[in-house]
Order: structure tokens, then C-alpha cells, then sequence
């Protein structure tokens, strides 16, 4: 059985071949084997198949060619290619009947299989599958009968178990390893266009939501403003309450536009101590009201690049969530470190801390900690203002322990590039 086991072998490399381009796809990020990558693993299947071939007699020289011709010619329409590549390498083996067998088979089988590769295509998988099977056992018989009639082999046995058995079982194993391919591909495709859908109606839910508050406030100042009896005093209260509501309206389309599209509008240098003392400033009468201490430690100074007004909502973003963690009091530490390359920005808080999960899930496209009181437009902010601003973004959480974010820019010493 020594053909046999020449086939099994030649056919294990096949597979391990298809095993190496389908991780490469996969390294290389493409969601499937583009028609030039299969016409490279076909075209090296096939020099496999010559590389290991077996010399029956001078004459006649047998090889599993057949396999990559039949599943390429059939799946990607590749038979003429394939049927015309394999006619010119077996050339170079010598023109005999060989040569001229192979020019009358790959030459006619070429053609068919190209004319029934669109009809191929619309069956089944299991159907597909069937045929490519069906088709190889015809194939492998005729090469039998052949060489029975020439009879110019004395191992009738071994010939015989070898292109039965072999060939179709190559064809059953690499078809079926493509239509899993395919199948992944689709249901991949199927998952991207569900969780866009599930973006678009979370992005319209938590905005229309947010909106929806300050816009109904304002409406009823709005009626109350029409009556004409209400006094100075209370119209120009009222029109402050309007204009807040309206502010409050407009920076939520604003986060959003900014998560969507961050665009750094000026680069300038920031003096960070400079500018998180304003932050903290903005922010004390919020950390007054949780009871929440305020500690800083800047040890030296130091400047980065970058966009002054999108710095100071990202870290307004950064302390405001922290301190609303500490409902019951607590301590916000913002500490500094500056390298020769890197500025890096500490803030911990001592809250009620984030669970493994939701800690992965955070900074998710409308995924917030908060439940419905949030809609995590702040902390998607944060996300991109730090991205577009050339930083690194780093969060340590423990349920119950508190939460810190590390958040690194480069400093003025290292260029910032612009590559919005």
C-alpha cells in the first residue's frame, strides 16, 4: 500500500497548508480568503502534488492534483487557471502519454467545470459538499479505468484503494473547511450589522433621552414666559432656567459629536498643573456637595501638546464620575508624574469601585455604570479626546475599592504629530 500512504502524506501537507493561510488571514485581520490568496494556496497545493508525486512506471507519474483543481475550479471558478497551471508544470516532466493524458483531462474538465461553477455556487452547502465528493469518485474511476485499459501496473490493489478512497476524502475535508469559512463569514457579517442596529437604537435611545429632559423643562418655561402678568423678576428667572436647560441640551450633542468625530481644533501647550487646577476648581462645588476631599500631588511641572478646551473636558469627565461615586464622602487624589517622553496623569478615587465586568465594558458605545441614570456619553468622551490627543488610557477598579485612572500624554519635548 505504498501509493496509499504517499497520497495520505501528500494529502496531510494540504491541509496543514490551508491551515497556515487561514491563520494568516486571520493575523492579517481580513474576514475571508480573497480570490488572490486561494489562487495561491491551489497553485502551492498543486506544486505540493507534483513535489510528491509517485513514479508508477517511466512512463506514468500519480499525484493528488486532482484535489486542488476540483475544490478551486468549483468553489472559486479558478479551473482554467488551475487546469492550465497544472498542464504546463506537468510538461516539464517530459511530453509522453502522461503529458498528453493530462492535456486531454485538465484541458476538457477545465471547460466543464468552469461552466458549472455559477450553477455549483447556488446549492446547499451539504449539497455542495455532495457534489465536489460525487464528482471526484467519477473522476478517480475514469483515471482507473484508464489505466486499466493501458495496463501498466501490476499493484491493482493499492492503485485502486489509493485514487477511491484518497481524493475524494481530500476534496470532503478542504470543502468542508471552506464552507465552514463561508459560514463564519456570514454570521461574522451578521453580528457587525446587529450590533450596529443595537448602536444606532442604544445612540438614539440615550440621546433622545438626555434631550428629552431639558427640552421638556424648557417648553414649560417657555409657556410660562407667555403670560404676560408674571413679574421682572420671575421672567428673568425664568429665562436663566430656560437658557441652563437649553446649555444642558446642547452639551449633550456635543459629547456625542465628539466621541463620534474628536477633532483636536488648535494645538497649543498646555501646562497641565496649570489646567487641572482649573478642573478642580470647576469642580469643587460638586466634590462640596458628596463631601468629597480633594488631594493633589504635583511634584514638578510639566507642559504637552495639545487641545486646551478638549483637556479640560476630558478630565471634567474623569473627576466628575469619580466624584459621583463617593456618594457618602471620600478622597479624590490627582497625582502627576513627568518623564523625559511622557506625562503621566493619576486620578483615584476612594468610591464604590467597578465589578470585572463592567470594568471591561467601559468606555463601550453607550454602556454605563450608572444604569439608566447615565447614558456613558462622558466616559466615551474621555476614550476619544485621549486617543485624539496621542495618549494612553489605563483603568484599575475594584468593586467596593475605588476606581483609578492612568492617563499618559507625551510631553512637549516629544513632538505631537497631527494625524486627524
Amino acid at each position: 500500500m505504498e501509493l496509499t500512504k504517499h497520497f495520505l502524506f501528500n494529502l496531510s501537507l494540504m491541509i496543514v497548508l490551508l491551515f497556515f493561510c487561514v491563520m494568516w488571514a486571520e493575523k492579517s485581520g481580513k474576514v475571508r480568503l480573497n480570490k488572490g490568496t486561494a489562487l495561491s494556496y491551489f497553485i502551492l497545493s498543486s506544486i505540493l502534488c507534483f513535489m510528491f508525486s509517485y513514479q508508477l512506471n517511466e512512463e506514468l507519474i500519480l499525484d493528488l492534483r486532482i484535489v486542488p483543481f476540483m475544490v478551486g475550479g468549483l468553489y472559486l471558478g479558478l479551473s482554467p487557471i488551475l487546469g492550465l497551471f497544472i498542464i504546463i508544470t506537468r510538461g516539464f516532466h517530459g511530453f509522453d502519454i502522461g503529458f498528453l493524458s493530462s492535456l486531454i483531462f485538465y484541458g476538457l474538465f477545465s471547460f466543464l467545470i468552469w461552466c458549472i461553477y455559477p450553477w455549483f455556487l447556488k446549492l446547499t452547502s451539504k449539497c455542495r459538499i455532495l457534489f465536489s465528493v460525487g464528482i471526484t469518485i467519477l473522476v478517480s474511476l475514469i483515471i482507473l479505468v484508464i489505466l486499466e485499459i493501458l495496463n501498466l501496473h501490476n499493484n491493482k490493489l493499492d492503485v485502486w484503494v489509493a485514487y477511491l478512497f484518497i481524493p475524494p476524502l481530500g476534496v470532503a475535508m478542504i470543502s468542508y473547511i471552506m464552507e465552514v469559512i463561508e459560514k463564519n463569514i456570514l454570521l461574522r457579517q451578521r453580528l457587525l450589522k446587529v450590533e450596529k442596529l443595537q448602536a444606532v437604537e442604544q445612540m438614539g435611545a440615550a440621546i433622545s433621552h438626555e434631550i428629552r429632559n431639558p427640552l421638556t423643562s424648557a417648553m414649560g418655561f417657555v409657556q410660562l414666559l407667555e403670560d404676560d402678568s408674571i413679574e421682572s423678576k420671575d421672567r428673568t428667572q425664568y429665562l436663566a432656567i430656560l437658557k441652563g436647560e437649553l446649555e444642558s441640551a446642547e452639551r449633550v450633542i456635543q459629547d456625542y459629536l465628539t466621541f463620534s468625530k474628536p477633532q483636536i481644533e488648535l494645538v497649543e501647550e498646555i501646562d497641565v498643573h496649570v489646567e487641572l487646577h482649573h478642573v478642580l476648581n470647576l469642580l469643587q462645588p460638586i466634590a462640596n456637595l458628596n463631601s468629597v476631599e480633594v488631594s493633589t500631588k504635583f511634584p514638578s511641572c510639566g507642559l504637552i501638546k495639545g487641545d486646551r478646551q478638549k483637556f479640560h473636558q476630558c478630565f471634567i469627565n474623569v473627576m466628575k464620575n469619580s466624584i459621583e461615586s463617593m456618594p457618602n464622602g471620600g478622597v479624590l487624589s490627582i497625582e502627576t508624574v513627568f518623564t523625559k517622553n511622557n506625562v503621566l496623569i493619576q486620578v483615584k478615587d476612594t468610591g464604590i469601585g467597578m465589578t470585572e465586568e463592567e470594568l471591561v465594558r467601559l468606555g463601550e458605545p453607550y454602556y454605563s455604570t450608572k444604569g439608566t441614570k447615565g447614558t456613558g456619553l462622558g466616559i466615551m468622551v474621555v476614550f476619544s479626546i485621549v486617543k485624539a490627543m496621542k495618549g494612553t488610557i489605563k483603568v484599575q477598579s475594584k468593586f467596593g475599592d475605588g476606581t483609578t485612572f492612568h492617563i499618559s500624554f507625551l510631553s512637549s519635548v516629544t513632538e505631537l504629530q497631527e494625524s486627524l
